[in-house]
């Protein structure tokens, strides 16, 4: 049942010819691509709300160095893992269900230049293929929303990280209000979709056996940030070159206005949180 599972998710982001789409998008946004930057990849490398932005955030609470090795779950195109190595010099390693994002996110760290840096694995986050205490840190955004078995995955960031180690999370929650409207661009329907509260979350990495070092409700952030989105597509007057919606097709528009108004709503909600395994 799992492996089915897993299929099914993965055939839920796998787009055929992705490469060339994001190449097509970044040629027609006027990029040259013999000569591509990290913030040319900026539109559609960080799939998840807020993108750049709640990256960085999340990463100015890590104390980040060239000395840490960072394992980012559901590292999806790379964005995240290629912005860690390139602001701060970390060798990461992105771990991924899917193996055209795997592929894509390896391509892009080469052609800019991160390649020495950054590798890619296909692999399920419920079993990484990585020895005990291989990492400082555990990285995971947008991810656990398609795991339905979470404390697995928590026991499984536990036994990768060092003593001392932090898990930095970034995830959409089940709000309070009523029940999410879907399609949502992780999941066309209820089931590969598996959200926990805020207060659910927190046990979950409690038994785990994780003591919280921070924890933050991004909600209202997030809703901010979808309203200049919107402002900006007005004025812009259409669909960019280069967005998400390459990422997931002609669905795009009818996910992202489903996850703007579950966010409204109040379906779902965000949180941003650092969580330590203790030393002894």
């Amino acid at each position: 049942m799992g492996a089915l599972r897993d299929d099914t998710i993965a055939e839920h982001y796998t787009m055929q010819d992705l490469a060339e789409a994001i190449f097509t998008g970044l040629k027609q946004a006027g990029k040259d691509l013999n000569n591509l930057k990290q913030e040319d990849l900026a539109p559609v490398d960080e799939f998840h709300i807020r993108g750049r932005e709640a990256t960085v955030e999340l990463a100015q609470q890590l104390d980040l160095n060239a000395s840490k090795h960072i394992l980012d779950v559901g590292s999806g195109v790379g964005g995240a893992s290629r912005y860690l190595a390139s602001a701060y010099g970390c060798r990461v390693t992105g771990l991924d269900l899917t193996e055209a994002y795997c592929q894509v996110a390896q391509l892009l760290a080469d052609r800019i230049g991160l390649g020495q840096l950054i590798a890619y694995r296909q692999g399920s986050a419920l079993d990484m293929p990585f020895e005990n205490a291989s990492f400082d840190i555990v990285w995971t955004q947008h991810t656990a929303m398609n795991i339905a078995d979470k404390a697995r995955l928590y026991a499984e960031s536990w036994r990768v990280l060092k003593p001392g180690g932090l898990l930095a999370i970034y995830d959409i929650v089940a709000g309070e209000g009523e029940p999410l409207i879907f399609p949502v661009p992780w999941a066309r329907e209820p089931s590969i979709s598996f959200l926990v509260t805020s207060d659910e979350l927190r046990e979950l990495l409690g038994q785990a056996g994780f003591q919280v070092v921070r924890w933050r409700d991004t909600s209202e952030e997030g809703r901010s940030w979808f309203r200049d989105v919107a402002e900006k597509m007005q004025k812009v007057g259409g669909t960019p070159p280069l967005g998400f919606h390459i990422l997931l097709g002609p669905d795009f528009k009818t996910m992202a206005s489903n996850q703007v108004r579950n966010l409204n709503e109040n379906r779902i909600g965000l949180i941003e949180a650092v969580v330590q395994r203790p030393s002894s």
